[in-house]
């Protein structure tokens, strides 16, 4: 029983200085998927057909 909770306080403990860690140091802006500007490529990889003129 004291194992058990142990265990569980050290998974906590982990836990936290993991998410402690991870806010400290951020990726770099450069390293992020989305883009900031669609073009013409990664607008029909969001379902949008660029042929189509805006209104």
């Amino acid at each position: 029983m004291k194992q058990s909770i142990a265990i569980a306080v050290s998974i906590v403990v982990v836990y936290g200085l993991v998410l402690l860690i991870g806010k400290k140091f951020r990726i770099s802006q450069r390293y992020e998927r989305k883009p900031r500007v669609l073009n013409t490529w990664s607008a029909l990889d969001e379902g949008i057909d660029p042929t189509v003129a805006d209104k």
